[in-house]
């Protein structure tokens, strides 16, 4: 049997994210007809059908969805190898690789990146930026030291530091009827069309927003996915929709025409840690993790007030 090619890999793990041609070919930086060819190229090679091809739209196969599940282990580990053969030829440097979505805080990376270990004056930090659920991944499966992670439920494989809990943020067109409120409840959403992070992205927290929804008698009318804010915000403008989004992300796009609501519900709060393997040795990660607690423990009380509402 032939190993297939890393890079295609890769591609098909992204194309698996996002289930679309189009948007997965510009998250590579390459043309259609190219990521088409390497897909073609990679089930040729394994004689199976990783997906099922319907114009620009993929769907997984059941072979496929077992496949990127190990693909994903087996690029995390390859780039876990460069990584580590990097550090060998850099120096006698300690370097470590965290992890962070493009949801995350700025202000909790900021204060991740201003930590300094007397026992380790040669740090350095490698950012990596994933969805949460996928570093969460990448931290269990040894690929990252730590990383940032939000909406992710407990696991045994990790131990997790909180380091903030904000809730839920509603963006929505001004005109609405709702941005009158200071804060909105689940119920007002009711009969709405919803605008929520995909499935793919974040599995717990969007089935954790249909059965709070369901416990509240709110239903959608309809629902749109997105991957970035500003696709939210085109879909917003595009259907009249409320969009579910991180606080970060509500405020980029709170501007012509949108503003943003916290969501008044305290089983939907978006609860922020900084994950590391449970079984982890690594006294530079342990003495990291302490250091970030004693940070958090003084900035994490201030986090909350330094975004206003968008009016």
């Amino acid at each position: 049997m032939v190993l297939p090619e890393i890079r295609l890999l890769q591609s098909a793990i992204v194309l698996a994210e996002e289930l679309h041609f189009s948007r997965a070919a510009e998250r590579l930086n390459m043309s259609q007809s190219t990521l088409s060819k390497q897909i073609f190229k990679l089930e040729r090679g394994l004689g199976f059908q990783v997906f099922k091809h319907s114009h620009q739209v993929a769907e997984l196969t059941e072979a496929g969805r077992v496949f990127i599940v190990e693909a994903r282990e087996v690029v995390s580990h390859a780039e876990r190898a460069v990584q580590s053969a990097r550090a060998v030829l850099d120096g006698p440097n300690e370097i470590l690789n965290i992890g962070k979505s493009s949801y995350t805080e700025p202000i909790l990376v900021s204060t991740l990146l201003s930590i300094q270990l007397s026992l380790f004056p040669e740090m350095r930090i490698k950012l990596w930026s994933n969805f949460s659920n996928e570093l969460a991944r990448q931290v269990s499966g040894g690929a990252l030291d730590l990383a940032v992670i939000t909406g992710v439920p407990p696991k045994p494989q990790l131990s997790l530091l909180h380091i903030a809990d904000n809730p839920i943020y509603i963006a929505l067109p001004m005109v609405d009827e709702l941005a009158a409120y200071r804060e909105i409840r689940l119920d007002q959403l009711h009969r709405r069309i919803w605008i929520l992070l995909g499935k793919h992205a974040n599995a717990h927290l969007y089935d954790t927003i249909y059965s709070v929804g369901a416990d509240r008698n709110a239903y959608p009318s309809d629902s749109y996915h997105f991957t970035s804010p500003e696709e939210a915000s085109e879909l917003i403008r595009e259907h009249h929709g409320v969009a579910f989004l991180p606080r970060s992300a509500a405020w980029r796009i709170a501007r012509d025409g949108i503003t943003m609501r916290p969501l008044a519900e305290p089983r939907l709060r978006l609860v922020t840690s900084l994950a590391a393997r449970a079984d982890s040795k690594s006294r530079l990660v342990n003495e990291f993790v302490k250091a970030a607690g004693r940070k958090f423990g003084i900035v994490g009380q201030t986090v909350q007030r330094k975004l206003p509402l968008a009016m």
